[in-house]
C-alpha cells in the first residue's frame, strides 16, 4: 500500500456530529477529525480528535472553539521535541494564548473561552489532553471508562472530600460551573492522560457537557457497545434533545478494529528499523573494547600498539555521535515517555442486551404518549411498524437488534419533532 493513499477505514471507524440541541440558538461547540496523512505520519503523530465547547456571549463562545480546533491540530504538528503528549500539551497552550490575545483585542470577545478535550491514537496507546468538562471515555469489553477528569466545581470539591454524594445529588453546587478553560487567561493548565493501551473493538468518545448532562454512563455504554459509531452518534444526540436538549451536544466517536494498524509495508520498515540498531550495538562494542585496549597498552607502556585500538575509538565515536544527532538514534516524537494522569475516574460496566432493550422501550412508551398530548404530526403507522420490529427481536432475544431498532425509532422520532412547525423549544419530553 502506498505511503501517501492509507484507508483508515480498514483500522477505524469514525463518526461525529454537532447539534444545536433545542434551547440554544447558535452552536457553540466545534470539532476536528485529523487521520494521519501515512502510516509514518500515524507512527510519529498519531490520529488527532478534538471536541471543543465554546463559553461567550453572541458569538464569543462559538469563536473560542473554531480557534481551539484550527490552532491545535496546527501546533501539534509542528512541535517535534519530547513525547507526543507533551507536544499536545504545548500545542493546547498555544491554543490558550492565542484565544486570549484574541478576546484581550476585542471588547465583544473579553473573557471568551472553551473546554476542550484531545484524543491521540499512537502506536503505545492512546494519550489524552483536556481542561474543562468535556469528556473522554473508552469502551472496552463491556465497561466504560471514563478517562479525562471534569474540571468542575462539582469535580474539584468531591476529589477535595468537601462535598458528599448526598450533597451532589440534592444540587448544592451547581453542576455547569468549571474551573478550567482555554482563553480567559494568559497561562492555563492543561492535564494529560494516558496513554492507555488499545484493544481490538475498543471504542472512544469525545463529547461535550451537552450529551453527559441529559445521558448518563451506563445508557452510553450500552448505546456503544451495541450500535455502530454513525447510529451511536445519531441516537446519542436525538436522545439527548428528546430529553430537552438545553445545550449544544457534539459527539466524536472512534471505534478501533485494529489497533496494530499496521500493514505488510509497514512491518517490513519496523522490521528495518530493528535490524538497523545492529551496527551501533557492534559500534558501541567496538568502543568499549578499544577503550579497554588502550588502558591495557598505556598501563604497560606500549604507546605505539595503542594508536591501533585508539583509531578505531574513534572511528566508532564518530559513527554513534553521527548517528545520534544526525539520524535520530534516540527517537522521541510519539512516545510517550511515562504515564500521564490518574485516569480512569469512572468504571460502568454495560447493562446487559435485554435490560437496555427494556429501557428503550420504555422510553418509546413515554415518548408516544408525550407525542399524542403535543400532537405532533408523526406518520403513527410507521412508528407502530418500526416498534412491531423491535418488539419481535425482544421476542425472539435478539436483544441487540432490538435495540439498534428502538435507536432508529427514536431518530424516527427526532427527525419528525424537527419537522414540526411549533416552537421546538417547548417540545422536548421529560424521559
Amino acid at each position: 500500500m502506498s505511503e501517501s493513499l492509507v484507508d483508515w477505514k480498514t483500522y477505524l471507524q469514525v463518526a461525529s456530529l454537532s447539534d444545536v440541541g433545542m434551547r440554544r440558538q447558535t452552536n457553540q461547540d466545534n470539532m476536528s477529525v485529523a487521520l494521519a496523512s501515512s502510516y509514518q505520519h500515524w507512527q510519529e503523530k498519531g490520529h488527532l480528535f478534538i471536541c471543543a465547547d465554546g463559553m461567550g456571549a453572541h458569538a464569543a463562545g462559538e469563536l473560542a472553539s473554531k480557534l481551539a480546533i484550527d490552532h491545535i491540530p496546527h501546533l501539534y504538528a509542528r512541535f517535534n521535541e519530547g513525547s507526543a503528549g507533551h507536544c499536545l500539551q504545548k500545542a493546547m497552550v498555544g491554543a490558550n494564548k492565542e484565544i486570549n490575545r484574541r478576546g484581550m483585542a476585542h471588547e465583544e470577545f473579553h473573557n471568551m473561552g472553551t473546554t476542550c478535550c484531545s484524543l491521540l491514537l499512537l502506536p503505545e496507546g492512546a494519550v489524552i489532553g483536556h481542561i474543562g468538562d468535556s469528556r473522554v471515555y473508552r469502551l472496552s469489553g463491556s465497561r466504560l471508562e471514563q478517562l479525562t477528569f471534569d474540571h468542575s466545581l462539582v469535580w474539584e470539591m468531591k476529589a477535595a472530600g468537601q462535598l458528599t454524594e448526598e450533597e451532589e445529588r440534592g444540587g448544592k453546587i451547581p453542576k455547569n460551573v468549571i474551573t478550567r478553560s482555554l482563553g480567559p487567561y494568559p497561562d492555563c493548565k492543561v492535564d494529560l492522560e494516558g496513554p492507555f493501551p488499545i484493544k481490538p473493538n475498543d471504542t472512544f468518545l469525545l463529547c461535550s457537557d451537552g450529551l453527559t448532562a441529559v445521558i448518563n454512563d451506563s445508557e452510553i455504554a450500552s448505546i456503544l457497545s451495541i450500535m455502530n459509531p454513525d447510529e451511536a452518534a445519531r441516537v446519542l444526540v436525538d436522545l439527548s434533545n428528546l430529553r430537552g436538549g438545553p445545550d449544544n451536544i457534539t459527539v466524536v466517536i472512534v471505534k478501533v478494529l485494529q489497533p496494530d494498524m499496521a500493514g505488510p509495508e509497514q512491518a517490513v520498515t519496523r522490521k528495518r528499523a530493528a535490524g538497523s540498531s545492529t551496527p551501533k550495538i557492534v559500534s558501541i562494542v567496538i568502543l568499549a573494547l578499544s577503550l579497554l585496549f588502550i588502558l591495557l597498552f598505556c598501563l604497560t607502556q606500549n604507546y605505539l600498539t595503542a594508536i591501533v585500538p585508539g583509531i578505531a575509538a574513534i572511528g566508532s565515536l564518530i559513527f554513534l555521535l553521527y548517528q545520534r544527532f544526525l539520524t535520530g538514534f534516540e527517537p522521541t516524537s510519539g512516545h510517550s515517555g511515562g504515564k500521564f494522569g490518574r485516569g480512569p475516574y469512572v468504571r460502568v460496566n454495560c447493562a446487559s442486551g435485554e435490560q437496555f432493550a427494556s429501557q428503550m422501550s420504555d422510553v418509546l412508551k413515554r415518548l408516544q404518549a408525550g407525542a399524542a398530548e403535543q400532537k405532533w404530526d408523526i406518520d403513527w403507522d410507521e412508528m407502530k411498524r418500526r416498534i412491531g420490529e423491535a418488539e419481535a427481536a425482544v421476542k425472539a432475544k435478539k436483544f441487540p437488534q432490538a435495540v439498534r431498532e428502538y435507536g432508529r425509532t427514536i431518530s424516527f422520532m427526532m427527525e419528525r419533532l424537527r419537522n414540526q412547525n411549533d416552537d421546538s423549544s417547548s417540545s422536548s419530553i421529560d424521559l
